[in-house]
């Protein structure tokens, strides 16, 4: 077979998902495990997004909404902005497609940080776009330094905020002053995955910034229901922005890119009150549990505004990472992220907590690390 490869994607490296329970079991011949590695919902699915999806299986030969009207709309209504802002992707990493696809041409130029979501990269690479990519400062974004890259050719600038891995989020005041520091042309991405676990006080009011229209660049932020609404096996995501922007990402959207299932889980997911807040409070509980335990342990536990955080275990982080393994318990190194010492650890439920904790305790006496 003769095949003509362009070099651009000849070039790309496929993204790393974290290493799925059967995966390990089925490699190291043991069962029970847990995984507490790629920031997922432990407390499972909402139950009113079960209870919908369950409902729903009957029509299943019919084709879905292909404009996810109601959800939609219960996405609009949540924000206190209009339909015609809301575009629904197929996880919000379809979004960041939709956003390379409809703004980027062949030799344009995607501002992104490292450490963050490597597929804003791989997207621009697919384009045969440029990308700049700006180190990480104080483990937080370097807006100067990325300002300071922005030429004619910049077309977006993604921010991870809050940022994986490091858990960090930009100061509202910090950003304001970044955004009066660029051309209008640009757009600035704001993924805010994670925002539902970040505190109050240190959110940005996303809101407002995608509908001003004060002369300045335009704003677009991307959510999920993967993280808080336990619905990671659906893939639904969402973005919101000037009603202009999403009419043209709706031009490169698929027809019918969220399936049924999803449509119906998350609508219902969205209006189960009690489920998120139970997720956030177990969440926060468990990370203070984990922080303080990792801690006695003679690790350096670094705050975080996210159902996970970085602990500093004082050696080679991928070495412990396979250690953990042989215990059941997967968590991510963060060796290819730029920290060689550090593994990042989603916070699970109380039992998954406490075992994580002991096998930590174990790997770190095996490998010498204290």
């Amino acid at each position: 077979m003769k095949l003509h490869i362009p070099d651009h994607i000849a070039a790309i490296t496929p993204y790393p998902p974290g290493k799925p329970i059967e995966e390990l079991e089925r490699e190291y011949g043991i069962s029970g495990s847990i995984k507490l590695a790629s920031n997922e919902n432990p407390l499972g699915p909402s139950p009113l997004a079960i209870q919908a999806i369950a409902e729903s299986l009957s029509g299943l030969h019919r084709y879905p909404d292909g404009s996810g009207y109601y959800l939609t709309k219960a996405i609009a209504g949540h924000l206190g902005l209009a339909p015609e802002q809301v575009v629904l992707g197929n996880g919000s990493n379809e979004i960041i497609e939709f956003l390379v696809k409809a703004f980027v041409q062949t030799g344009d130029e995607v501002i992104t940080s490292h450490p963050s979501f490597l597929m804003y990269q791989k997207f621009v690479q697919i384009r045969g776009g440029v990308n700049h990519v700006v180190p990480l400062r104080n483990m937080t974004h370097d807006l100067d330094a990325i300002v300071g890259l922005v030429s004619d050719r910049t077309r977006l600038i993604f921010l991870d905020n809050p940022n994986n891995p490091t858990g960090t989020m930009i100061a509202a005041k910090r950003f304001d002053a970044f955004l009066a520091r660029l051309p209008e042309q640009v757009i600035v991405v704001l993924d805010e995955a994670y925002v539902d676990f970040a505190e109050e006080e240190h959110r940005l009011d996303t809101c407002s910034l995608v509908t001003a229209r004060d002369g300045r660049c335009a704003v677009v932020a991307l959510r999920t229901f993967s993280k808080a609404y336990g619905l990671a096996g659906l893939r639904v995501g969402y973005c919101f922005s000037a009603a202009e922007i999403a009419a043209c990402l709706h031009k490169v959207r698929q027809p019918f890119n969220i399936n049924q299932l999803a449509l119906v889980g998350a609508r219902a997911a969205l209006d189960d009150v009690a489920f998120y807040r139970q997720t956030l409070e177990t969440t926060n509980a468990g990370k203070r549990m984990l922080m303080a335990g990792v801690e006695a342990l003679g690790c350096r536990s670094y705050p975080s505004q996210t159902n996970f955080f970085l602990i500093d275990v004082g050696g080679s982080a991928t070495v412990l990472y396979e250690a953990m393994l042989l215990k059941g318990v997967i968590v991510r190194s963060m060796q290819a992220y730029g920290f060689p010492q550090c593994i990042r650890i989603t916070v699970g439920t109380a039992a998954e907590n406490e075992r994580f904790l002991a096998a930590l305790s174990e790997c770190l006496r095996e490998c010498g690390y204290v």
